[in-house]
Order: structure tokens, then C-alpha cells, then sequence
């Protein structure tokens, strides 16, 4: 198996240049916020972020190519490099400190590009998180000072912690009555939204979540973390990996119950 730690190791790098950038401008009072054409918001640290990013990509790895949420694709081949400068922008805007750097490695294979290094890095929490195929997924400030993620051994629907965004999603897509029959078989239901569901689920303090609208930046990092805690992630429709459109993750043992329920029709 390839080894990935020169890639983890840059990974890391990458995000402490993007973590310097944005705890700069955040809860800044001239802070300038932009609208896209898809109505969410962008800042100014959104873009030095992923520029940032960039310019440290095309001298370390000048044969990759790269996507990022706020610049596009740049390049081919066989490798990318996956980039969201600010998952939880609205969080970011409002001074709520849940928001991360998402920073993902993809590789070409049989079954298209998936994943083979993600970071997700929140430092307005003071939280890292990381993982590489088949080197297990961890939690700390640095490699040399982390605890091995493992998601929880909960096996049952009704002694499970769930974590989602919001309700909007699921109801424009004709899939609220199932998830909020979910949301009753559920011991325990949160919305902490955006990156961190997916970070507790690898921990293993969530067992399940799961979001009906995202873009590939949004998960390609998440979806490695949570695979190499020993989770599952795939979209509604039970593909594995980031490329759905939307996504499921769990500790493995409630992801087809959890599918199930996401996939009732009314």
C-alpha cells in the first residue's frame, strides 16, 4: 500500500498557513462579506485561505491538481487535492466558532477519484483531525502528538446519538417524514452541523449523521476520517466514498438502518 505521509505531513502545513489566515479575520469588525451566485456566503478570508493553499500546492506539488470550493478546478491527472478554506462560512461570519479547514488528497482508481488523505482543522476550537488510507485517523495538534480515532460499538437505532444540519434540506427533496421518524427512534438528536458531526461520529461520541445536499469539498476530507475510525460513509443511495451529492455516516453497524430511513418515500 502507498504511503502517505509525506502527503499527511503537507496536509498539515497546509493548514497551519490556513488557520494563521483565518483566526486573523475572525470576528474581525471590517470583515468583508461577499454574496455567490448560489446565495451562501464568501469572505475575504474564505479566498485568502484557499489562495494561501494554493500557492503552497503549486510549489510542493506542482503536478497535482487542485479543486477548492471558491477558485474551481486547476490541472489534471491522476492526483487532487480537495479544498473548502472555511467549511461553516455562516458560522464564521455570525462569530460562532465551529468552522473548519477541510484539506483532502484524492487519487484516480477503478471506481473514480476517492480519498486517500484528509484534514479537517478548527482552530477557533483548537481541534485537528486527520487520517490516511490505511494508516487509521486521529486527533491532535500535531503527527507526533495524537489520540487514534475509533467510531462507538452502539448497535442499536434507539440508544443512538444522531447529528445533523438542518431540516430544510431533507424536505426539499421529499425526505423529511423519514428522517424525522429517524429523529424519534433516536436516544439523542443535535444539530451541530457542517464538518463536526462527521468528526464526532470517527470519534466515536456521535454514532450516526447524515446531510441531503453537499458538494464534494464539504466531504472528501470527512469521508476518510470517519472510513479510517472504522465508520461508514456513503451517500443516501449506499455508494461508498465522497461523491454523492449528499452523505450517511455511522459506525458502520446502524448504517443500513440509517439508510433506511433516509430513503422512505411518503
Amino acid at each position: 500500500m502507498p504511503d502517505y505521509h509525506d502527503d499527511l505531513h503537507l496536509a498539515h502545513v497546509l493548514a497551519d498557513a490556513a488557520d494563521a489566515t483565518t483566526m486573523d479575520r475572525f470576528k474581525a469588525l471590517d470583515l468583508k462579506v461577499e454574496t455567490k451566485p448560489d446565495m451562501t456566503p464568501v469572505t475575504e478570508a474564505d479566498k485568502a485561505a484557499e489562495e494561501l493553499i494554493r500557492g503552497h500546492l503549486h510549489r510542493a506539488r506542482p503536478r497535482d491538481a487542485i479543486l477548492g470550493e471558491e477558485y474551481g478546478i486547476e490541472g489534471t491527472g491522476p492526483r487532487r487535492w480537495v479544498i473548502d478554506p472555511i467549511d461553516g462560512t455562516k458560522n464564521y461570519v455570525r462569530g460562532v466558532p465551529v468552522w473548519a479547514t477541510l484539506i483532502s488528497l484524492m487519487e484516480a482508481g477503478e471506481d473514480g477519484f476517492q480519498p486517500v488523505v484528509g484534514l479537517v482543522s478548527a482552530p477557533a476550537l483548537n481541534r485537528r483531525w486527520w487520517a490516511a488510507k490505511g494508516a487509521g485517523a486521529f486527533s491532535g495538534r500535531s503527527l507526533t502528538s495524537a489520540s487514534r480515532l475509533q467510531v462507538s460499538k452502539v448497535e442499536r437505532i434507539a440508544d443512538a446519538s444522531l447529528a445533523y444540519s438542518s431540516l430544510t434540506g431533507w424536505e426539499e427533496q421529499g425526505r423529511l417524514d423519514g428522517f424525522m421518524d429517524l429523529t424519534r427512534a433516536c436516544w439523542r438528536t443535535r444539530g451541530y452541523g457542517d464538518f463536526w458531526p462527521y468528526m464526532m461520529v470517527a470519534e466515536g461520541s456521535v454514532d450516526i449523521c447524515a446531510e441531503p445536499e453537499l458538494s464534494l469539498w464539504d466531504m472528501a476530507a470527512n469521508a476518510i476520517i470517519v472510513q479510517e475510525a472504522g465508520g461508514r460513509f456513503t451517500s443516501l443511495d449506499g455508494v461508498s466514498g465522497p461523491g454523492g451529492g449528499n452523505a450517511a455516516a455511522s459506525n458502520g453497524t446502524l448504517h443500513h438502518e440509517l439508510l433506511g430511513y433516509l430513503n422512505q418515500r411518503y
